[in-house]
């Protein structure tokens, strides 16, 4: 939190301190806080301090608040005339958020767990969608398609592998840039549910592959399980269920979880996409 909300509105204070009197309101309250803005996340991006993925997770939060900067200064140093105080106002704020993380520190950060939910309805019975299941076979850019996530960094899903079928089956899920999941299966319910545990391959993934603190299995965000569920959708037809648990462990978790549930849910639809398509060629060749 004192790097989420304080930091944004030091920005906005000290925006408001350094804009000549003169200048209009609009500029004030908004394009100096914005433009601000702009610069501190251009430079952590350009020094490596933050990678793109956080970057983008920051721009609304600190957008946002930078006004809030604005106005918090405007109370505390409008009503001084000295200068000097107006400076110790602003030399307050920027300092304010060094003072606020240590103390923060001290308490345990919460635990959120919750579940993200994605469905398909394929026009292929459920022995075939339980076979492309199971094993995913590799998976091209081209199938995937365009998306958000990728322009922002994270890596597409490429195939999943097991290493035998029934309990205790492992997949090793992989996906770009050397990530990689192993999966172990807890629940096997044949043409019904696939259910497993899932951990990160750490040996696997390299440092470079995600910021701290988007990393999978690290101090702030973990998806713990995954789940597959087939349910009759008519002749011929399966509704495939995928969702996961995930854990998110911040002191801002209600805004770390729209994120993770976007990206994880962005993930999750377009491999029940892949799959559609590739349950329903099967079946057409069946049907031949």
């Amino acid at each position: 939190m004192s790097f989420l909300l304080l930091t944004p509105i030091a920005l906005g204070a000290v925006s408001a301190h350094f804009t000549p009197d003169e200048a209009s309101d609009s500029w004030r309250s908004y394009w100096a806080p914005f433009l601000n803005t702009l610069l501190f996340l251009t430079t952590a991006l350009i020094f490596h301090l933050e990678g793109m993925i956080c970057v983008i997770i920051l721009f609304p939060l600190f957008l946002g608040l930078g006004p809030v900067g604005v106005m918090f200064y405007d109370i505390f140093a409008k009503p001084r005339s000295d200068s000097r105080n107006k400076t110790l106002v602003v030399a307050a704020f920027a300092l304010l958020p060094f003072v606020a993380a240590p103390l923060e520190n001290q308490f345990t950060t919460p635990d959120n767990y919750h579940r993200v939910e994605n469905s398909v309805v394929i026009a292929a019975p459920a022995p075939i969608v339980w076979q492309h299941i199971i094993r995913v076979a590799p998976i091209q850019a081209a199938d995937l398609g365009p998306s958000f996530i990728d322009a922002i960094g994270f890596p597409r899903p490429v195939e999943a592998t097991l290493t035998h079928e029934g309990l205790g089956g492992v997949r090793h899920a992989t996906f770009e840039h050397g990530v990689e999941f192993i999966e172990t299966v807890d629940d096997w319910q044949p043409l019904r549910r696939l259910s497993f545990g899932i951990e990160p391959n750490t040996a696997t993934i390299p440092p470079t592959t995600f910021d701290e603190h988007v990393t999978v299995g690290g101090r702030f965000f973990d998806v713990l399980r995954g789940t597959y569920e087939l349910q009759p959708a008519g002749p011929g037809r399966t509704r495939l269920v995928l969702y996961s648990q995930q854990r998110v462990s911040t002191n801002l978790n209600w805004y770390a979880s729209l994120w993770t549930d976007f990206v994880m849910s962005e993930i999750q639809q377009r491999i029940l996409t892949v799959l559609r398509h590739r349950c329903e060629a099967s079946a057409a060749i069946v049907a031949r």
